[in-house]
C-alpha cells in the first residue's frame, strides 16, 4: 500500500469498495469448487451404496449451487467503467392522468422495494405527488456495490395492463411510465460543466420529499443549457444542499449521455423518451386477463407478477446482463 493512500479519501474507499467486491469473488470460486467436491464425493457414495435418499439429496445440493455460481457469474459482466457506481433512478407517468400516475407509484415501490431487500441504501430525493393518486414523477438515489451494472438495464418503458382501482366501471385500462437509470459519478471521473451554462431556478419544496421539507424556496432545479438535461431537488432544508445534490445528479445525467453517446444508443434513448407510450415498451406487467410480466427484450417471463411488483426483480436483471453479453 502507497504511503500517501489514505490521504486521498474518497479514492481510498473506492480502492477498498472494489478490494472487497474482488475478494468476494475469488472466495466465493474457492467455496463453491469446494462444495462441488463434497457433493460429488457423497453422491458418488450413495451411487455405491444404492442410497436414493442422498442420490436425491446430492441432485438437488447441485441444482442449489449452480443457481449459487449464476449469481456469482453475473458480477463478471460488470465490468464497464460506470458498472461499479451507484445509481439514480428517474420515473415519469406516461400520458393518463391518474392511471399511469399511480403506475410511477407503484414502479417507485417495486424498485425500492428491490434496494431494501439486498439492504442497500435508498434515498427519496425528489417528487412530485399526482393530482388525485400516484406520482407524476420521482427521482430516487441507490447506494451499493454495482448498483448502476445491475440497473441500467431498467431504462425505457414499462407497460401495465390492469382493472383500473380507478374506473367505476371496472375496465381494462393500459398505462406507461418510464424509467431511466444514470451512475453517480464519483470524483475519479471528470465531468466538465461551466457556470454559463446553467440556469438554477429556486421554488417552494411541496409533496412528499423527505421530513426536513418545509415552505421555503429551498427546493432547487437546474437547467443545462446546451443537453437542455433539468435536474431538481427538494430533499433538505437548505437550499445550498440542494444544489449541491442537483450538481451531483447534473454530473451523472451529462456522464450518461456521454456513455450513450459512445455506444450509438443516444438516438434510440432520445426517441424512447419522447413517447412514453405504445410500441416503445420494455417490459408488460399484465394483471388481467392473464398474469404475467414479460420482458420483451429478452423475453424472460414471470407467471407472479404480484411478486416482481413487490421487489423480487433479479431475474430479470440477470436475464438482461446475459443479453448484453451474448
Amino acid at each position: 500500500m502507497e504511503p500517501n493512500f489514505w490521504e486521498n479519501k474518497s479514492n481510498a474507499e473506492k480502492v477498498l469498495k472494489d478490494k472487497k467486491i474482488f475478494e468476494d469473488l475469488v472466495q466465493s470460486y474457492k467455496t463453491s469448487l469446494k462444495q462441488f467436491d463434497e457433493i460429488i464425493d457423497l453422491y458418488n457414495l450413495a451411487l455405491e451404496e444404492n442410497n436414493q435418499t442422498i442420490l436425491k439429496e446430492s441432485e438437488s445440493n447441485i441444482f442449489d449451487l449452480y443457481k449459487n455460481i449464476k449469481k456469482h457469474e453475473i458480477k463478471c459482466f460488470l465490468s464497464n467503467e460506470a458498472d461499479s457506481l451507484d445509481a439514480y433512478l428517474e420515473i415519469h407517468a406516461g400520458a393518463g392522468g391518474t392511471e399511469s400516475q399511480d403506475w410511477a407509484e407503484m414502479l417507485r415501490r417495486m424498485y425500492m422495494k428491490w434496494a431494501s431487500s439486498k439492504n442497500f441504501k435508498c434515498q427519496l430525493i425528489s417528487e412530485h405527488k399526482g393530482d388525485e393518486a400516484g406520482i407524476k414523477s420521482s427521482t430516487i438515489k441507490i447506494d451499493g456495490n454495482y448498483i448502476y451494472g445491475f440497473l441500467k438495464s431498467e431504462s425505457g418503458i414499462h407497460r401495465l395492463v390492469r382493472i383500473s382501482p380507478f374506473d367505476s366501471g371496472a375496465r381494462r385500462h393500459t398505462s406507461f411510465a418510464s424509467v431511466w437509470v444514470y451512475p453517480v459519478v464519483d470524483e475519479s471521473i471528470k465531468v466538465e460543466i461551466l457556470e454559463k451554462d446553467l440556469r438554477v431556478d429556486t421554488f417552494r419544496s411541496s409533496g412528499a420529499g423527505g421530513q426536513h421539507v418545509n415552505t421555503t424556496d429551498s427546493a432547487v432545479r437546474i437547467t443545462h443549457t446546451p443537453s437542455k438535461i433539468v435536474v431538481q431537488c427538494q430533499n433538505d432544508r437548505s437550499q445550498h444542499k440542494n444544489k449541491e445534490t442537483c450538481m451531483n445528479m447534473l454530473k451523472a445525467r451529462l456522464y450518461e449521455h456521454e456513455i450513450k453517446k459512445k455506444e450509438q444508443q443516444l438516438k434510440t434513448s432520445e426517441e424512447l423518451k419522447s413517447d412514453i407510450g405504445w410500441g416503445h415498451q420494455i417490459r408488460s406487467y399484465v394483471l388481467h386477463p392473464y398474469r404475467m410480466v414479460k420482458d420483451n427484450r429478452t423475453n424472460f417471463e414471470s407467471s407472479s407478477p404480484d411478486k416482481v411488483l413487490n421487489g423480487e426483480i433479479d431475474e430479470f436483471l440477470e436475464s438482461s446482463l446475459y443479453k448484453l453479453n451474448d
